[in-house]
């Protein structure tokens, strides 16, 4: 195995640390998330998958690092220090911002011959679908009234002064990188693909999430929730199962009923 350099240190969170798991899950947060969001996935799926969580810059114990401007530079990055970490059957699990990371680490994961067992895409429209999105143009208050509509931030956030204008420039370089980001033609991936959406997220339509079978010549899956772009506060436990029919398929839990999913 590759020899884990002293990056790992800035870019990888292990919540629930399991060297002996079969099985690793890579999880990339949305723009203006940070990597303990996955905390709750970290000790759900341990001991028998292991966490890795990212840290973007411009965040929490990174916060005096400059933000992330590029999508495709931030995936550059995140691929050349994953390669230790990928000596076991991993699966990608990105939400909104980090789904499109989590699709530019599959393409050049791929390309140095590591092929993911799954690439989770989570609220974000295809690569191929474009939208004139404009937030990282607006002033602060209209940055953070969009933050406030998406509804994945504690309110009693946005009473900190202090605190909000802490995080305004890492919020403003994020959307930034979304909202600049552009596909690039290339191979499609051999992972498979399972995009994940609520049905009343602003961000992302069913046609639009379902045009990620597109890019992959493996098994794609499309599974719709009740719920808007953080759906998966309310339905963590079927995404993780999701995840969990993935890793062990012959010990697959129950698919989510009608009800849960649809």
């Amino acid at each position: 195995m590759l020899e884990r350099n002293d990056d790992d240190g800035r870019w990888i969170r292990r919540f629930a640390a399991a060297e002996d798991a079969p099985y690793r899950v890579v999880c990339f947060p949305h723009a203006g998330g940070a990597a303990s969001y996955f905390l709750p996935v970290a000790k759900a799926l341990a001991p028998g998958a292991e966490v890795l969580a990212i840290q973007y810059p411009g965040r929490q114990d990174r916060r005096h690092e400059p933000g992330v401007t590029s999508i495709v530079d931030l995936a550059g990055t995140i691929a050349s220090v994953l390669p230790p970490w990928l000596d076991r059957p991993t699966v990608l699990f990105g939400h909104s911002m980090g789904a499109s990371v989590a699709f530019e680490v599959a393409r050049r994961l791929e390309r140095a011959g590591t092929v993911a067992l799954a690439l989770f895409v989570s609220g974000r429209v295809a690569p191929t679908r474009i939208r004139p999105e404009t937030v990282h143009q607006r002033d602060d208050a209209g940055l953070l009234a969009e933050v406030k509509k998406l509804s994945g931030t504690d309110e009693r956030l946005f009473d900190d002064e202090e605190l909000v204008r802490l995080i305004l420039p890492t919020l403003r370089s994020d959307y930034t990188a979304v909202e600049t980001y552009r596909f690039e033609p290339g191979p499609r991936l051999e992972t498979p693909i399972h995009a994940h959406l609520g049905d009343t997220d602003p961000r992302v339509t069913p046609d639009e999430a379902a045009d990620w079978r597109e890019q992959t010549n493996g098994p794609f899956t499309l599974r719709t929730y009740t719920g808007g772009h953080f759906y998966l506060n309310a339905h963590r436990e079927q995404v993780i199962r999701a995840i969990t029919e993935v890793l062990v398929p012959s010990a697959a839990l129950r698919t989510a009923s009608p009800a849960e999913a649809r």
